[in-house]
This record gives C-alpha cells, sequence and structure tokens, in this order.
C-alpha cells in the first residue's frame, strides 16, 4: 500500500482565469477529490464564480489576487502565491493555465510535486518574439513540473515540438451528461424571449475574445445569411472583444450573457465553435453534444478526430468554408439532428467527466508513491 492510500492527500489548486472552460474544469475536480476525501484547497481571486462554487463543493478558498495576463504584477502575484504554498502545505499543487503555471512555478520551483495543466499552451496565443521567449519558459519551467497533463494528443504533440520533453499525460476533458439532458427546443427560445423564435439558429458560446474565433464567424455570418435570409446568431458570453464585436455585427446578430447556457445550446439548431487555438475538444463542444445539437468547428487541435459523426470540422480559419458548413445545415434539419443524436451518444459515453476524473486522480496519486 502507498503513501498516498494510508492519509489524506492534502491538494492546493491554483487558478487564474475565473471563469469558462478552465474554472469549470477546475471545479469539477475539485468537487470530485472532495467526494474522495481529499482535504482540497483552492488559491484564485475571490471575485467571481470559481471562487463560490468550489466553497460550495467542500473545498476551502485561499484568496490569491492575480491578473488573466502575465505583466508586471508577476512578481507580486508570485510572492503572494509563496505564502500560500506555505500556509497550505499542500501535497501536491495543481496549477491550471498560463498565470498560474508561470506564477506557481517561480514560486515552488520544485519543492513540492507539481502538476501543470496548460489548458491551452500560452506561446500559442502570441506571435513573434513574444512567442520564441514563452516557448524559453516553457522548456525552462519544465524542470519544475513533475506532471503535465494535457487534454489531447494534439496538445501534447505541439509541445514536444516546442521541445517540452518533460514527464506527460493525455487526460481528455469530461462533460456531466445529466447536466446537458436535451431540452426541447421551442420552449428554450420561449423562456430565452428570441424575438424570431421560428428562425434557423447558430449559437455561439464562448467568452469574446481572439482566442474564440468570433470575428471569424461574423465574417463567415454575411455569407449564411445571403443564403438563409431569416438565419439568426447569437453569441453568448462576454469579454474583452464585445465592443468591436458589437460594432462589427450585421443583420440577425443577438448578444447574450454567459448565463443560462443550457436553455441556449437547446435553442440553437447549430452551435458553432470558431477558435483559433484550443488544447483539444473545448468543453463547449461537448456540452453543445451532450444537449442533441449538432456542432460546426474549426479543425484546431485535432477537434474534427474527436467531433467525428456529431457535426463537421472544416479546415483552420476558412471563413468560407465555415459559411458553408453552417448553412448546410441550417437548410437540412434532418443532418443537423442525426449530427446531435451521434453527439449526445458521444458525450455521454467517450467524455464521461467521472472517467476523466478517476484518470485525474490516479495520475495525482502516483506523485505521491515512493520513488
Amino acid at each position: 500500500m502507498g503513501l498516498a492510500d494510508n492519509r489524506t492527500v492534502r491538494i492546493l489548486h491554483v487558478s487564474q482565469p475565473v471563469e469558462a472552460g478552465v474554472a469549470k474544469v477546475v471545479a469539477g475536480l475539485v468537487g470530485d477529490q472532495c467526494r474522495r476525501g481529499w482535504d482540497v484547497a483552492v488559491a484564485c481571486p475571490p471575485e467571481g464564480w470559481l471562487a463560490t462554487v468550489v466553497q460550495e463543493a467542500g473545498a476551502r478558498l485561499v484568496p490569491w489576487q492575480a491578473t488573466r495576463s502575465p505583466g508586471p504584477t508577476v512578481p507580486r502575484e508570485t510572492l503572494a502565491l509563496r505564502r500560500v504554498i506555505a500556509q497550505v502545505a499542500p501535497d501536491v499543487v495543481h496549477l491550471h493555465s498560463a498565470k498560474a503555471g508561470l506564477a506557481g512555478r517561480l514560486a515552488l520551483r520544485g519543492s513540492r510535486p507539481t502538476v501543470y495543466q496548460p489548458h491551452a499552451w500560452s506561446f500559442e496565443a502570441v506571435t513573434g518574439p513574444v512567442q520564441v521567449a514563452t516557448r524559453l519558459w516553457e522548456r525552462t519551467a519544465q524542470r519544475w513540473t513533475d506532471l503535465t497533463l494535457n487534454v489531447s494528443q494534439a496538445e501534447l504533440d505541439t509541445g514536444r515540438a516546442a521541445g517540452l520533453t518533460g514527464r506527460a499525460v493525455v487526460i481528455p476533458n469530461g462533460v456531466e451528461p445529466d447536466a446537458w439532458t436535451p431540452r426541447d427546443r421551442a420552449a428554450s427560445r420561449a423562456t430565452l424571449g428570441l424575438t424570431s423564435p421560428d428562425a434557423p439558429t447558430v449559437v455561439c458560446v464562448g467568452r469574446l475574445a481572439r482566442q474564440k474565433g468570433q470575428d471569424m464567424l461574423l465574417e463567415a455570418w454575411t455569407a449564411v445569411r445571403r443564403a438563409v435570409p431569416t438565419a439568426q446568431l447569437v453569441l453568448v458570453g462576454g469579454g474583452p472583444d464585445e465592443a468591436a464585436l458589437r460594432a462589427a455585427a450585421g443583420d440577425g446578430v443577438h448578444f447574450a450573457p454567459g448565463e443560462r447556457l443550457a436553455d441556449w445550446y437547446a435553442a440553437a439548431d447549430v452551435v458553432a465553435v470558431p477558435s483559433r487555438w484550443e488544447a483539444g475538444l473545448p468543453l463547449v463542444a461537448m456540452e453543445a453534444m451532450a444537449s442533441e445539437r449538432s456542432v460546426v468547428a474549426f479543425d484546431v487541435a485535432g477537434i474534427g478526430t474527436y467531433l467525428g459523426e456529431s457535426g463537421t470540422a472544416v479546415p483552420p480559419f476558412d471563413v468560407t468554408e465555415l459559411a458553408r458548413e453552417l448553412t448546410a445545415r441550417l437548410l437540412d434539419p434532418a443532418l443537423a439532428a442525426q449530427e446531435a443524436a451521434t453527439g449526445r451518444t458521444v458525450a455521454s459515453t467517450r467524455f464521461a467527466a467521472a472517467t476523466s476524473r478517476e484518470i485525474t486522480a490516479s495520475a495525482l496519486l502516483t506523485l505521491l508513491e515512493p520513488g
């Protein structure tokens, strides 16, 4: 029997951001580990959704003020995190996304078992000299990383190509099928108060930011509207690009807060995922599949491999093809319905969250075994 089987595991999760997909993954892991009887603490900014949810799950919240982007605040954030780690005294530290990965590994420097989960590599978000510097940092930080959790083979391969040769495993994200039980489309549209409840509808859920590619979706939308004049597009979420996207939006485009997602998925004929980069199949796509809705996405990070017959993935950034595939499903509801039914089955089996969390727990426990 190993060390981890003889006593409660004390784990510290560190996360910035505190919303959207990363926060959902953290919250799911925290809830699972609390149910296992682990001593779970979460260091994150105290404002927002994640802080509330992890406390409701039974974890201890340790406020850690940090901005989402790197900058002059990093030294202060690193020092603050070092104090948090000393206070919690965890057996293992699980760092989520780029900012936590930066400050956390600088604070720890290998002093405790350290797990890093990039949730998409930071160097994919930048270009030029900044990208070179970011790759160099990730290679340097490997010496302070005991295990990297990748959510797809594509993310692992991207890291390997960048020279990241440390110990790593692939554990796909998971979704709770029961949380996304298919709902009636007409009833959801009525509940949401859509002004054109009978119009063919595309929904795009995600932070309004460059990564999520809503600007390219708006570019494609002009062609969709030419083919389907009554079609409507709803961008669900908020973010730094909201003002620019509103200014660029044409006819038939609506904006909605990032709330009541189950109703928005249900209201859709098709869910669009036009991301510029992802770590693998994003949670939005999984949630749409579990909600029994067809998905059209850019084929970044091998998304098409995971989608299978649940929708289609078009060549990255091919706006013309994106418009064509969205139009095809708005004009052929039977095709969209067939893909949607397949997606529900795939999400409920291949991407069940319980499986993902079980594998993650096992991977973390190996770090506590002697040797």
